[in-house]
């Protein structure tokens, strides 16, 4: 077992501050043109009494954690402010010190227990021991003056047996064979108001920057694009026709998912969309390179639905149904294949399924199961660069990217802030139209300044500048 760090939690902050869209967005149930961005701020203290300080920020989605329509986005903004109330309550609630995932596992069931009496499902609840869990991290890497990557490789924060979940696996071993790149190729979303072409523009935005997917193609060279269907099976064939007569005009070749949100009650509607690809020509091209279809059925019923003799031809994969840290084995005794890492889940969590495809595709002899890397509100700063470490830790070699397609970069922050990030990680970022913004040639994102000390950044956000969070519940 390798060197552990026990550390105190002393202080943790909370803050937020407002992201507006430069595009409308939709997903689901929900087309989203602005939402707060959630910031943690906390401070560890080692035997002996040195300290260090770390942080973690996540967008606050709406419609997502929870789809009642019944709340408004409003509403959904309050729980997971509250949730983070939660969290940071259950992680102060002692002062003993503790591995960075002994934090974690010590406090997971408590907290899910307090969250489910407010109603909240354990999707939701795991929003706050998220971000803390990545600030703890952030603050350990920092004060022993390591990096994620190497932080990981040596299981500094401790992964293991402290829960069941984790007990049947050698994390020293698994962690310790991870090798990260130096670059990622950039999945790109098209949802399901996103224009095509010029043509679907009523009005243009007129910053300069891409509007379109024919103009996002143009403009970054992207090869792995995310394609949300909405259960609607003559809209969706048709929206998918637009689109293939984009990306076929591509010399190379291209890679997409399908992404069914959770818009089909079961199997059968998920396969009627696949029987109606498969009978159209125009879509022969965007089938054979379609690599899987994520979270089609709702959540409510994804994992009672056995897809063993379902017929759909590509592997299917969780995602809003990856609640509790069992939710991955449930699925794959239905006939899943894959799962979603998301930093808005827990790192922790990502980490067990990433082993749990190691070790089910050892067994069988076979690469069946699998990791996809999804989260398209990731904002430029911490958020973005923290799920980009994560993902590339576990040899995941494209994620779906495209917060900086909907929000104007940096461009809401103060130069300063803009101008730090942009020192430290000027592969990550570029300046452009105005704003530091991610950086994307030929579809990838340069990534190797994340090597550096704390969780993948070597600059802070300005906290001066924003309001501190807080919950009317």
């Amino acid at each position: 077992m390798t060197d552990q760090v026990r550390f105190a939690v002393r202080e943790i902050e909370l803050y937020e501050r407002p992201v507006v869209l430069r595009l409308p967005f939709r997903f689901g149930v929900v087309t989203l043109t602005q939402c707060p961005q959630a910031f943690v701020r906390a401070r560890i203290e080692f035997a002996g009494g040195a300290g260090a300080w770390g942080a973690a920020a996540e967008m606050m989605a709406p419609k997502w954690f929870d789809k009642n329509l019944q709340l408004s986005n409003e509403d959904n903004f309050e729980q997971l402010r509250d949730v983070l109330l939660l969290a940071r309550e259950a992680y102060l609630s002692d002062g003993a010190s503790a591995t960075a995932f002994g934090h974690f596992a010590r406090r997971y069931d408590s907290h899910l227990a307090a969250a489910a009496a407010r109603g909240y499902n354990p999707l939701l609840a795991s929003y706050g021991p998220a971000l803390l869990d990545r600030a703890l991290l952030d603050a350990l890497c920092r004060g022993r003056g390591v990096s994620f990557y190497a932080a990981m490789q040596s299981n500094l924060p401790g992964i293991g047996g402290e829960r069941p979940e984790f007990a049947a696996f050698d994390f020293d071993k698994f962690l310790a064979g991870l090798r990260p790149a130096a670059d990622i190729e950039a999945r790109h979303t098209v949802g399901m108001v996103d224009a095509i072409t010029a043509g679907d523009l009523a009005d243009r935005v007129g910053d300069g920057l891409p509007e379109t997917l024919e103009e996002v193609v143009q403009a970054y060279g992207h090869r792995y694009f995310k394609l949300k269907v909405g259960g609607q099976l003559a809209a969706d064939l048709a929206r998918l026709e637009a689109i293939a007569a984009v990306l076929d005009r591509l010399p190379a070749p291209y890679y997409v998912s399908l992404d069914g949100n959770e818009q089909y009650e079961d199997a059968q509607g998920v396969a009627e969309l696949v029987a109606a690809i498969r009978g159209r020509p125009t879509l022969a091209r965007l089938w054979s390179s379609t690599l899987f279809i994520e979270q089609p059925i709702a959540r409510k019923l994804a994992l009672d639905i056995d897809l063993g003799d379902s017929g759909l031809g590509k592997p299917v994969i969780i995602d809003e149904s990856d609640g509790g840290l069992d939710a991955f084995v449930r699925a794959r005794d239905h006939g899943y294949a894959g799962v979603s890492s998301k930093t808005c889940k827990g790192l922790y969590k990502s980490i067990l399924n990433a082993a749990r495809c190691r070790g089910w595709n050892d067994e069988e002899g076979d690469a069946h199961y699998f990791m996809s890397a999804e989260d398209l509100t990731t904002q430029a700063g911490l958020s973005v660069q923290q799920d980009l470490a994560l993902v590339n830790l576990l040899g995941i070699r494209h994620v779906e990217r495209n917060g900086h397609h909907y929000v104007n970069g940096m461009a809401a922050h103060s130069r300063a802030e803009q101008d730090a990030f942009l020192a430290v990680h000027p592969d990550v970022y570029e300046r452009s139209h105005g704003a530091v913004r991610l950086r994307i040639r030929a579809g990838r994102i340069a990534i190797g300044s994340l090597a550096c000390d704390g969780y993948a950044s070597a600059a802070m956000p300005d906290f001066g500048m924003m309001k501190g969070l807080s919950s009317r519940t």
